[in-house]
């Protein structure tokens, strides 16, 4: 297509998730309980974190921004998906499919470094316990968040500019229920090297450091719980890592998954499939997983439910 036609294009088809017509509705459904679930959960774990004295701690900090990132890929991606299951066309307007890329690649891009803050917040408090508070001040807890929103806004508009500054084809439509950029990399009739060759680094850069910070983070936090004499001291140690390297081996798994597969087991429908899991289900299982698991937050929302109860017990 040449620079006369790209101006014709003013929005891409979105395949969706099937095009089975028996299974929109109980999909929509399942999936609309999913977000609200993943919506409420996320944003509890945001209130709860700053408004309860008792979670203003570095730990509680990142959840904090944990939930953040994961209520804003989440929100990126599903109501525009869930509308498309109510519609006979699912379209998505040329600069909004842009917008979406963007916000969905800064906000998982924010994740991989906030999960990483976090494993090495977990290996200070276990590992150094002594100097917990001085190496894990304040000051130091925003810089490591503003240093990853600043990157993974870089990286966002690096990649969504020059992916949407080439050519597309006449072929609009988006093998994926939202704009992704493997299936806005084969609608394109430009030279693709160079931003194959971008994301290939950005990603594998995002991947590795994140992802090795985690691995040295918990070699080194088990070898120290290893030492201990006592059983108590090692299952409150492995306690209070337990949700964290949870919620880490569902999002990395989940991604090395996608993206990692040999190309001959690659597809359009696998990817989806993956996409459904991370852009959905782990930001609803991530705030469960804490809640469950974490006796802070527990006892931080019976003290903000409490009174709400005792209102609706006395009526």
């Amino acid at each position: 297509m040449d620079k006369h036609n790209l101006t014709l294009l003013n929005e891409f088809i979105l395949m969706g998730i099937t095009d089975r017509p028996e299974l929109q509705v109980p999909l929509f459904g399942l999936f609309l309980i999913i977000y609200m679930i993943s919506v409420v959960g996320n944003l509890g774990i945001i209130i709860l974190t700053k408004m309860d004295s008792r979670l203003q701690t570095p730990m509680y900090f990142f959840l904090r921004h944990l939930a953040i990132t994961d209520l804003g890929y989440s929100t990126t991606v599903g109501p525009k998906m869930l509308a498309n299951f109510v519609v006979d066309e699912n379209t998505i307007s040329y600069y909004f499919c842009a917008t979406q890329l963007a916000f969905f690649i800064m906000f998982i891009a924010s994740e991989f470094f906030i999960l990483s803050a976090m494993s090495y917040d977990r290996y200070v408090a276990i590992c150094n316990p002594l100097r917990y508070t001085v190496i894990m001040s304040q000051r130091t807890c925003w810089v490591l968040v503003t240093i990853s929103y600043l990157y993974s806004t870089f990286v966002s508009l690096l990649v969504t500019i020059k992916i949407f500054n080439l050519s597309f084809c006449g072929e609009s439509v988006i093998r994926h229920f939202y704009c992704d950029c493997l299936p806005l990399l084969s609608l394109l009739c430009s030279d693709t090297h160079e931003i194959k060759l971008v994301i290939v680094i950005l990603s594998v850069l995002d991947l590795i450091s994140s992802l090795l910070t985690v691995l040295v983070s918990y070699t080194l936090i088990i070898v120290s719980i290893i030492k201990l004499s006592s059983a108590e001291g090692r299952h409150k140690a492995f306690s209070t890592c337990g949700s964290h390297l949870t919620v880490v081996v569902v999002f990395y798994g989940t991604l090395i998954f996608m993206y990692v597969q040999p190309k001959s087991s690659h597809s359009f429908d696998t990817d989806k499939v993956a996409s459904v899991f991370y852009t959905l289900v782990t930001p609803m299982l991530n705030p469960l997983i804490y809640s469950l698991r974490n006796r802070d937050i527990k006892y931080a929302l019976h003290r903000a439910l409490g009174p709400l109860c005792n209102i609706f017990s006395q009526c």
